[in-house]
């Protein structure tokens, strides 16, 4: 497997596909990098080079006990970017994954950075704090978190009902994408997973969102049920200095499996703009 080691030794697994401007993907709790294959196998046959890691502890990178926190998500980003010497790289991350791409810019600046975007990301803040009212209700955090204690592989196979609509009316339920999202999942070490629960609900973004000084992309389903739009995706859109904002009617929060053909398209305009 290709790794590279973070700063205090943990093993961080990566996939490399193509060649070209370079593209790096950052994935969503509790998934691996295999979330972003459609998008990272769509852009590579279009001439970009495709980065994705597996964050500390989830997929096929190392269950490290300690660091579990987005600073040090962010920085293990940046020593991937490092080792692999990237340069006008195009960020890209999903829910949990867009608060990891957005704290490396507010940690470690913009000087490899092309462009941001940022899919149903958690960004800038999703749990309901003094700062953020309108956010989801901490109890529902503890909910997840009492799920993932209990039962975590039932807690995530009901977790896909919601996370891909399959609640909604008419929906098509694929009982194939939600044995992915399971076996993503369970890839992931416990302890890793459950402290990431809370680095998703309560890190504040709003600092790192206006230290981003590149042109972003904020994709957002509207009827995203994990992660509602109106207080992460239009207030991150008013934040960021050039952003604009794509909300995809009807869409939920697996919009790079249920929504991939948009999202490679708009992903590509993007990236030749």
């Amino acid at each position: 497997m290709t790794t590279i080691s973070a700063k205090d030794g943990t093993k961080i697994f990566y996939k490399d596909w193509g060649s070209g401007p370079v593209v790096v993907f950052s994935h969503g709790w509790p998934l691996s990098s295999d979330a972003w294959e459609d998008q990272m196998f769509f852009l590579a046959s279009q001439g970009y080079r495709c980065i994705a890691h597996d964050r500390r502890g989830h997929g096929r990178s190392e269950q490290a006990w300690a660091g579990n926190d987005m600073d040090t998500y962010a920085d293990d980003l940046a020593s991937l970017i490092e080792v692999l010497d990237l340069q006008d790289v195009t960020l890209v991350g999903h829910s949990t994954g867009g608060g990891e791409v957005t704290r490396y810019v507010g940690r470690h600046g913009s000087s490899r950075i092309k462009g941001l975007v940022l899919v149903g990301a958690v960004t800038p803040q999703m749990g309901r704090s003094a700062n953020n009212p309108n956010g989801v209700p901490m109890e529902v955090f503890d909910g997840i978190r009492a799920g993932v204690l209990a039962n975590r592989h039932q807690f995530f196979r009901d977790l896909t009902v919601p996370f891909f609509g399959f609640n909604r009316p008419d929906a098509q339920v694929s009982t194939a994408l939600q044995d992915v999202f399971c076996y993503q999942g369970m890839l992931a070490g416990l302890k890793n997973v459950y402290d990431c629960i809370q680095q998703f609900s309560e890190s504040d973004f709003t600092e790192d969102l206006k230290k981003v000084d590149v042109p972003a992309l904020v994709i957002h389903g509207d009827d995203d049920q994990i992660v509602p739009a109106e207080t992460t995706a239009v207030a991150a859109a008013r934040l960021l200095k050039n952003a604009t904002l794509k909300l995809y009617p009807g869409g939920s929060h697996g919009l790079p499996s249920t929504n991939k053909d948009q999202i490679n398209q708009d992903l590509l305009a993007f990236l030749r703009s």
